[in-house]
């Protein structure tokens, strides 16, 4: 297929793919692929359960792999004939499914009634082709907060701050350390960076939506920022990878956390009180931090033998039903897409979910086209250099476009 090879930097190689259920056309048996953390795995394994007692006669297998695995296995798996039936994931790498020809196009295989029983943010589309379904939409980020430390979250950069001068009084400094930090994440990584640049009034990409847009006064701003919250302000960890991050807000040695609606119903079983706020507006430009937002839903293979189709959209009408969305919408409190659960009482009583809904109202869609991989492969280096000290934010930026750029041109030749 002529069409991967623009786009063959992308992959990894060396994959074997026996066992995949598409050459065979084994009408009996259906794989599915996904990259669901192991609470969403149990759910769809209890969901798929159901559907086999409806369906003796059919074999359902789901099979995990990494995020990165996922995305370069399956386009290798695919385009030599093989690959699931149904691949689970977030949107971000529909672009690159659609241009290897990989998925097949959706807006057709469904009547226009089941399709209008979604809110629009469950249909992932690229050049016009409805690729994918999601049951659920989000995967974005906020301010969590433990009520134990904070009772009324910061709305604005100025009270975000000045929240975290007030901890650090109350709680104190131990052996140079605060006893608990007012704020941590992952600030290590980009897709963290995001919510600030875009509160500085940036954005990844220009208006054609394919060439990047890294060297701007919003991105040295939103960099600066960063950093003099840590340096200066030093109301965040001298050092916060995910895991970090994540450990001290569990272990209550931080009062706030940005981090993803993957991470709440986790902090809930911890015990701990939380609340989660839409993320700060920056009081200079009068925007919100708008984190990125993607569905995560399910595309066909476009191998699927016409005679097996059928079999595949009913799976995906039964995995998409309100009861299976409302499933998780209770235990993991994500977002559903079907309409028709805006106002179910497990929806409008939850004030996480509430603000979770808020926080994807003012977010921004991630951009599924490929060169979205060659910005974000751009950025981490840059952004990195910058927290450790060795580049100022104005050479980082012209640096992450320079780099943005060239990736995209090696990708395409």
């Amino acid at each position: 297929m002529a069409t991967l090879l623009p786009y063959a930097g992308l992959f990894l190689t060396g994959f074997l793919f026996l066992g995949c259920g598409i050459r065979d056309n084994n009408s009996s048996r259906i794989v599915i692929w996904h990259q669901m953390r192991p609470d969403e795995r149990e759910i769809l394994q209890r969901q798929l359960s159901r559907y086999a007692l409806q369906h003796p006669s059919l074999e359902i297998v789901d099979i995990y792999k990494e995020t990165e695995e996922l995305r370069s296995g399956y386009v290798i798996a695919s385009v030599s004939g093989q690959g699931p039936d149904l691949v689970y994931g977030p949107s971000d790498p529909v672009g690159v499914y659609a241009v290897t020809e990989t998925i097949r196009p959706l807006e057709h295989l469904f009547p226009g009634t089941f399709l209008g029983e979604f809110d629009s943010s469950a249909f992932t589309f690229f050049r016009g082709h409805l690729y994918q379904i999601a049951d659920k939409v989000g995967n974005h980020l906020a301010l969590v907060y433990n009520r134990k430390y904070v009772q009324k979250p910061p709305e604005t950069d100025e009270e975000l701050l000045a929240l975290g001068r007030q901890l650090l009084t109350r709680y104190g400094v131990k052996a140079g350390k605060p006893s608990v930090y007012p704020l941590t994440w992952n600030y290590t990584e980009p897709f963290f960076f995001i919510p600030f640049l875009t509160g500085f009034g940036g954005w990844v990409f220009r208006e054609d939506g394919v060439t990047p847009n890294l060297d701007t006064p919003a991105m040295v701003e939103a960099l600066n920022f960063i950093r003099d919250v840590r340096g200066k302000h030093k109301i965040v960890p001298g050092e916060a990878d995910y895991e970090i991050a994540d450990a001290l807000f569990k272990d209550e040695r931080a009062a706030m956390i940005i981090n993803g609606d993957w991470s709440w119903a986790g902090y809930l079983q911890r015990g701990l009180d939380i609340g989660v706020a839409p993320l700060p507006k920056i009081s200079r430009t009068g925007m919100w931090c708008a984190p990125m937002t993607s569905p995560k839903g399910y595309s066909m293979n476009i191998n699927v033998p016409e005679s097996k189709v059928p079999l595949i959209l009913d799976l995906m009408r039964f995995l998409l039903s309100e009861e299976n969305q409302l499933e998780s919408v209770r235990i993991l409190m994500t977002v559903p897409t079907r309409t028709s659960l805006y106002s179910h009482p497990d929806v409008t009583s939850n004030d996480i979910l509430k603000n979770s809904l808020l926080q994807i109202h003012r977010g921004k869609p991630m951009p599924v086209v490929p060169e979205m991989r060659a910005v974000w492969d751009a950025m981490r280096p840059g952004y990195q250099a910058v927290m450790g000290g060795a580049l100022s934010p104005e050479e980082a930026a012209r640096q992450m476009q320079e780099l943005a750029l060239r990736k995209i041109r090696d990708m395409k030749e």
